[in-house]
C-alpha cells in the first residue's frame, strides 16, 4: 500500500486496489514521507473510508487545519452515536461535526459562548441524540481537557439529527420549529397536555419528522385514491379540523401545501396522540 498524498505528519490517503480513496489516521505516519512511499501499517490508527468524494475532499481539507486529538474525538463520538441509535449516518457528519468541535474549542478558549435557540425543543424532540451530546460533552472534556456549555450537547445533537435525515443543517432547523408549531396547534385546540412518555406520542413525533423533512424537501406523499381523507376526515371530525389549522398555517408561515395523503395520516397520529395519550 503506497502513500497518494500526505495531508500532514498524522494523516495521508492511500488508493485501494479497487481504485478508491481512504483516509488514513496515525501519529508520525507521514513523517518525513512522500507521495509513493510505502506505508508504514504498524502506525496506522484509523482508516476513513467515505464513498462521497465531495465529503472525502472537505475531509481532507479540514484535517489540513485541525489537530489529530480532534479528530479522534469527533469519530468516538459518531461511533457512539451509531452504536446507540442504530441507524446509518450520513458521512458528511466526519466533516460537519469535526468542524463544528473544532469551532467550538475556539470560541470556548477566546470567551464567545453562544446560545442553542432551540436547546429545550432539541431536548424533547431528539431524546437519544441530545443524551449522546451530553456524553460528547464529558470525552471532549476527558480527552481535550476542555469543558463546554450544555448548549454545544445541543448542538452536536443537531448535527447527528442532521446526519440520520440525510438533510443540510437549515433544513434540521426548520424541521425542528415545524415540529413545535404543530405540537403547539394540537395542544391549544384541543387543550390538554400530551404525555410526552407515552407510546403514541413517540409515534406522532417520529411521523411529525418525517412530515417536516418530506415538507421541506417537498417530497410528499401523493395518492389518487381519496378514500383514506374522506374516511378519516368523517370519523374523527375534531382531529381533522386540528389538522386543518395545522395546513393554514404551514401554508401561511412555510408557503407549504400539504397534500390529502399527508393530512388523511397526520390525523390518525392527532387522533391517537390526543385519545390515547
Amino acid at each position: 500500500m503506497k502513500i497518494a498524498k500526505v495531508i500532514n505528519n498524522n494523516v495521508i490517503s492511500v488508493i485501494d486496489a479497487q481504485n478508491k480513496e481512504s483516509v488514513i489516521m496515525g501519529r508520525g505516519i507521514a513523517f518525513q514521507k512522500r507521495p509513493g512511499d510505502v506505508v508504514d501499517e504498524s502506525k496506522i490508527e484509523k482508516v476513513f473510508k467515505l464513498d462521497n468524494k465531495d465529503v472525502s475532499e472537505k475531509f481532507k481539507t479540514l484535517l489540513y487545519e485541525i489537530p489529530l486529538e480532534y479528530m479522534e474525538v469527533s469519530e468516538e463520538i459518531i461511533n457512539r452515536a451509531k452504536e446507540r441509535i442504530g441507524k446509518k449516518l450520513n458521512d458528511s457528519i466526519y466533516v460537519s461535526l469535526t468542524d463544528h468541535i473544532n469551532f467550538a474549542i475556539e470560541r470556548n478558549q477566546k470567551g464567545l459562548l453562544i446560545n442553542n435557540a432551540l436547546l429545550w425543543e432539541i431536548k424533547r424532540f431528539y431524546k437519544d441524540e441530545f443524551c449522546i451530546g451530553l456524553e460528547a460533552l464529558k470525552m471532549i472534556d476527558s480527552k481535550l481537557g476542555i469543558s463546554l456549555p450544555e448548549d454545544e450537547a445541543g448542538f452536536i445533537a443537531m448535527h447527528i439529527v442532521n446526519a440520520e435525515l440525510n438533510e443540510e443543517m437549515p433544513n434540521v432547523v426548520n424541521i425542528t420549529k415545524l415540529i413545535q408549531d404543530v405540537l403547539t396547534i394540537v395542544k391549544y385546540h384541543f387543550k390538554i397536555e400530551l404525555d410526552e412518555e407515552s407510546l403514541n406520542y413517540f409515534r406522532f413525533l417520529t411521523h411529525l419528522k418525517f412530515f417536516a423533512q418530506r415538507l421541506f424537501s417537498e417530497t410528499h406523499f401523493e395518492s389518487r385514491d381519496d378514500f383514506l381523507y374522506e374516511l378519516v376526515k368523517d370519523k374523527h371530525k375534531d382531529a381533522f379540523h386540528c389538522t386543518e389549522k395545522i395546513k393554514s398555517f404551514i401554508e401561511k408561515t412555510y408557503r407549504h401545501t400539504i397534500t390529502k395523503e399527508e393530512m388523511a395520516y397526520l390525523t390518525i397520529h392527532i387522533e391517537r396522540v390526543v385519545n390515547r395519550n
